[in-house]
């Protein structure tokens, strides 16, 4: 029988099979998808084939579909692996904040370099608008000013105030979104709006530290009510670039890719090499000067990676 994996909590997966019905399955033996160091063969968004168990209600998973792509991020334990977030994605969505708590430019890039790693599109929703003061009303034009430049659509929205909520269902619709974001910017408050059939926690951020509390510890999806899925994954510190090489990372910042060309040696990293275009468009202002803080971060922590 064929399924959609709803939910993985370790061992067992929630499935969902063609009749609609939901039935709890696990790994047929010990098997690993070819080429992939993860720690979970199987995550949420994969199809996969199953068998009941004789006089059981659960189920045996037999196979899993090659995948279009995933998202993954680094393991807690194994640094070498990753664990895969979600699978067969046709957008990924951060959401962002200015203020309580603030979303760093560094935590924003990681994101997108991720994703546009597996060519899976990009949108940031910069939540609680009614909240900002002139000070973060900048900032939200400055993070407009960069994104969409280079091809991210960004949205402010305010969850609690429903302001923009109608171009968000537009944006999720008919589509696997896997929503993503630092603990305490909403998403949970946002899935509770987008769903509210869904019994979603929601915690209030500490008022000490700012900081939000994890409250997802395994990916899920829900469907949404006018078509499409959308998949909440748990708190994303550690999403994956462990898989790109620093060699590679040029290839990822679409500003970058549009100059490199230009640059006087193939294999320019943009750091110290002369008549580099990338930095002369830094310079120059045509490059954001957060993006290539960013890369540059980016670039020597996989070095040191390398190299422990």
């Amino acid at each position: 029988m064929k399924g959609l994996v709803y939910k993985s909590t370790g061992s067992w997966y929630k499935v969902r099979n063609e009749e609609g019905f939901f039935i709890d399955c696990r790994l047929k033996g010990k098997f690993r998808i070819k080429g992939l160091k993860a720690t979970n063969p199987i995550s949420v968004g994969d199809i996969v084939y199953y068998e009941p168990e004789a006089n059981k209600e659960t189920g045996l998973i037999l196979k899993v579909e090659n995948r279009k792509n995933y998202l993954i991020r680094k393991s807690v334990n194994l640094s070498k692996q990753y664990h895969i977030l979600a699978a067969n994605i046709d957008q990924a969505v951060l959401v962002a904040t200015i203020t309580q708590p603030e979303t760093l430019n560094e935590f924003i890039d990681r994101f997108l370099v991720s994703v546009t790693a597996y060519d899976i599109p990009a949108i940031i929703l910069v939540n609680k608008l009614d909240l900002y003061e002139d000070k973060h009303l900048e900032q939200l034009a400055d993070w407009d000013n960069i994104y969409q430049e280079i091809g991210y659509k960004v949205l402010p929205i305010s969850v609690e105030k429903g302001i923009n909520m109608d171009q968000v269902k537009q944006l999720f619709h008919n589509k696997t979104t896997v929503l993503s974001g630092n603990s305490g910017v909403g998403k949970s408050s946002l899935i509770k709006n987008l769903i509210p059939s869904e019994e979603v926690a929601i915690k209030e951020i500490s008022e000490i530290h700012q900081q939000g509390v994890h409250t997802t510890t395994f990916a899920e999806m829900y469907d949404l009510s006018d078509g499409g899925h959308l998949i909440d994954t748990p708190g994303i510190r550690g999403l994956g670039i462990i898989d790109i090489e620093s060699k590679e990372l040029t290839n990822y910042f679409p500003e970058f890719m549009k100059r490199k060309e230009m640059c006087k040696f193939n294999n320019c990293v943009h750091i110290n090499e002369p008549n580099c275009a990338i930095k002369t468009a830094v310079e120059q202002g045509e490059i954001a000067f957060s993006r290539y803080n960013s890369y540059l971060s980016m670039y020597h922590n996989d070095q040191e990676e390398n190299y422990r």
